[in-house]
């Protein structure tokens, strides 16, 4: 299902779903390059796995395209593109203010355009690649108090789809996972106060279908049957890996 040894980048990649997405590629014997604007924590989950840390802000379109031309220019290709790096703002649309909504945007929508144009501009010239970006179930149902978050992966899953159809003959896949409620740093931040374990089990009984969360393994092994061979026949699709929460 994966060829083995391929040029993966992965942004996000310091924590939660993108650092277990960094393992599983690593564990498939890919070469990754972990991006994130935590430098210690890409570079600890680096030197984990034996891939490569870069630092920096995907919201940074100058970045984002140094960052891939620098990758194609020592590896001669991109095979690979995970955009999973999120931020979150747990509020309404009131209690939004500019500067929240422009960086839930930056960082979710932007950097997620910024890379994949970066990309896709090599990616082209090899007649190969696939990309899977993080939406989110949010993206689809929306979700009281959380409104930048919900509009921001709405905007995810059109530009993925809009993007898969502009490549669908160039030999590139770009599809979406979009999680339900995972085990990450994201679910217990901006809360009036941390979650406890039996906070997270009552939100899993009272919400979830499967009433548990997820590990970001569960969706990092997503991701990477999205990125293979398998899902060769797989483009423009966004994948809910949610245990059951959309099929009600």
């Amino acid at each position: 299902m994966n060829r083995a040894g391929r040029t993966v980048v992965i942004t996000g990649g310091a924590s939660g779903m993108g650092a277990a997405s960094a393992r599983v590629f690593s564990n498939l014997g890919d070469q990754v390059f972990v991006v994130d604007r935590n430098a210690d924590g890409a570079a600890a989950v680096a030197a984990e796995i034996g891939g490569r840390a870069i630092a920096g802000d995907v919201a940074d379109s100058a970045f984002c395209a140094s960052t891939i031309d620098a990758v194609a220019a020592e590896f001669g290709s991109i095979d690979v593109l995970v955009n999973a790096a999120g931020v979150i703002h747990r509020a309404g649309g009131l209690g939004t203010d500019d500067d929240a909504w422009a960086r839930v945007m930056s960082v979710n929508v932007n950097g997620v355009f910024f890379m994949c144009r970066a990309a896709l501009s090599h990616m082209v010239v090899a007649q190969h690649g696939a990309i899977v970006n993080f939406g989110s179930i949010w993206g689809g149902i929306g979700s009281a108090g959380v409104a930048a978050y919900c509009a921001s992966k709405g905007a995810v899953h059109q530009l993925t789809k809009a993007l898969a159809l502009d490549h669908a003959t160039d030999g590139i896949r770009i599809n979406a996972v979009a999680p339900g409620e995972v085990n990450t740093p994201m679910l217990a931040s901006e809360r009036d106060h941390a979650p406890s374990a039996a906070d997270l089990q009552d939100l899993a009984d009272a919400t979830i279908p499967m009433k548990r969360l997820a590990a970001p393994e569960e969706i990092a092994e997503v991701v990477a049957f999205l990125a293979s061979d398998g899902a060769s026949y797989m483009t423009g699709s966004i994948v809910p890996v949610d245990a059951g929460y959309t099929a009600r």
